[in-house]
């Protein structure tokens, strides 16, 4: 049976990214994220497709996110997810924050 992005952020499985802006980040993102705006992608594509997978990426309420893992699976990276937003992730993690 595959694993869901809900397993594998639980499990603290591969590499999870946060395209949000800079000011959305440094006002507070997912433990162990790393940030790369959506508008950077492209350019940090290699960048990407080396990191541990699968590759979470998420966002405020999933659509950037959503198109960054589109160009990267358009661009060969196989093991890439959208994620969606950060507060249905961070509800994942944290189950009991609401």
């Amino acid at each position: 049976m595959a694993k869901s992005v809900d397993d594998y952020i639980r499990s603290g499985e591969g590499s999870l990214v946060d395209v949000r802006s800079t000011g959305e980040f440094q006002s507070g993102h997912l433990p162990g994220a790393i940030h790369i705006p959506l508008d950077e992608v492209p350019a940090k594509m290699k960048m990407i497709a080396a990191m541990p997978q699968p590759i979470i990426l998420y966002c405020h309420s999933g659509n950037r996110s959503g198109i960054a893992a589109d160009y990267l699976q358009q661009h060969g990276v196989e093991e890439v997810f959208n994620g969606g937003g950060i507060f249905q992730l961070m509800h994942l993690i944290h189950p009991s924050m609401e």
